[in-house]
């Protein structure tokens, strides 16, 4: 018998369904760093990409796609909100608008479709992404998964530690 899923990776994996994007799910236990995280899911760290909550305003939210080995760049993304102050939630808060707790934050299924900003080094290569669950994730093609979510691409990161490039 197959394992047991979670209510969010049920949700997340129902809305990748729909979605139309083709996409392949990794099992794996918990994790405590990225380089466990790429490694258990045969990627590189860049490649892995994290879905952060941000908040622009009261009850209002967006999601940031950022690549596992970066930072999102404050100046940047409120440059291309053209907004002067966002914030990041709480871990409950986060939880409260998206359905998902920490580490299992995604877009698919997300309890309110928020808009998705989504750095531009996801098109172009293979990513893995969130699926709703501590361990599980889905592996798809970048430029697919901006599409589907009608992302707005831009550069909107920066090196771990600030660094520019």
């Amino acid at each position: 018998m197959g394992e047991q899923r979670s209510e969010g990776e049920v949700r997340a994996g129902d809305a990748l369904e729909a979605s139309g994007v083709a996409y392949t799910i990794t099992r794996h236990g918990r994790v405590s760093s990225l380089a466990e995280a790429a490694a258990a899911r045969g990627v590189e760290p860049a490649d892995i990409v994290k879905t952060i909550v941000v908040r622009r305003g009261d009850d209002d939210f967006l999601l940031v796609l950022v690549p596992g080995d970066r930072t999102i760049s404050w100046p940047k993304l409120r440059a291309l909100l053209g907004v002067s102050r966002l914030s990041m939630p709480d871990a409950a808060t986060a939880k409260d608008v998206t359905g998902y707790e920490r580490g299992t934050i995604t877009p698919f299924g997300s309890i309110t479709e928020w808009p998705v900003v989504a750095d531009s080094r996801v098109r172009g290569r293979t990513v893995s992404i969130g699926a709703g669950a501590h361990g599980v994730a889905a592996t798809v093609d970048g430029d697919e998964l901006v599409r589907a979510l009608s992302a707005t691409v831009a550069d909107v990161t920066e090196a771990e530690g600030g660094a520019t490039d």
